[in-house]
């Protein structure tokens, strides 16, 4: 699980605050598909919110740890149903410069005027 600073946890709650749910557990629980799902969503957003299903808040509280473990991520917040939940976003390489084709564009009848 990774660890993050009371600082950082304030300020991604903030962050978090306007955010929908973009994952939903549902009566099935925490399948491999949903776990493929919240690390798809983290990969991209880096801080998202789950809404879990119904279930006691120990229930909740193990499905949070259970969810970081596994990913690799941090608890932010959990509040009634809803789970936040943040993971850096993995270090993307910068794109390759985009080579100029041996191809020149077909010129247009303004570019004869300048001739």
């Amino acid at each position: 699980m990774l660890d993050i600073t009371p600082a950082q946890r304030r300020s991604l709650r903030a962050r978090a605050h306007a955010l929908r749910p973009v994952v939903f557990i549902g009566e099935n629980g925490l399948s491999e598909s949903v776990i493929d799902e919240i690390a798809s969503s983290l990969d991209i957003h880096e801080l998202i919110k789950v809404r879990a299903g119904d279930g006691d808040r120990k229930a909740r509280d193990a499905l949070l740890s259970q969810i970081c473990d596994r990913l690799d991520a941090a608890p932010v917040q959990h509040i009634g149903r809803m789970l936040v939940i943040y993971r850096p976003a993995p270090e993307r390489p910068e794109p390759l410069p985009k080579s100029r084709s041996s191809k020149k564009a077909p010129r247009s009848k303004r570019d004869f005027q300048n001739d």
